[in-house]
């Protein structure tokens, strides 16, 4: 299983950047798939989450209304499309992979075995 994540960059606050994660090595459908994210010095927190034939979306409190979590199985991918970002939201960026069926809180760092390199947020005030 492999993921990539891309899409990160510079955005002045107000404005919008959408994230994508490609996956290879997996039959999506199976899979949570979720954004992280991590500033230095502080926990990677869990941001949003989307599986598939189950049909689960789930979201922080401290994104929930401003991003929105998609996925498209025929490519492998899964976006995350952030507005109205804040200089709070300024960090790294990782999208993650577990077999749906095993896990318990789809937020929740432990319970992802697969991970992609992380893509960098930078929101200016």
């Amino acid at each position: 299983v492999q993921l990539q994540a891309s899409g990160g960059g510079l955005v002045q606050a107000g404005g919008s950047l959408r994230l994508s994660c490609v996956t290879s090595g997996l039959t999506l459908g199976y899979f949570a798939i979720a954004w992280f994210r991590q500033v230095p010095g502080k926990e990677r927190e869990g941001i949003s989450c989307i599986s598939g034939f189950g049909g689960i979306v789930t979201y922080a409190e401290s994104v929930k209304g401003r991003f929105t979590i998609s996925r498209d199985d025929a490519k492998n991918l899964v976006h995350l499309q952030m507005n109205s970002l804040k200089p709070e939201d300024t960090a790294v960026y990782y999208c993650a992979a577990d077999v749906l069926a095993t896990m318990h809180d789809l937020l929740k760092e432990d319970e992802y075995s697969f991970w992609g390199q992380g893509t960098l947020v930078t929101v200016s005030s």
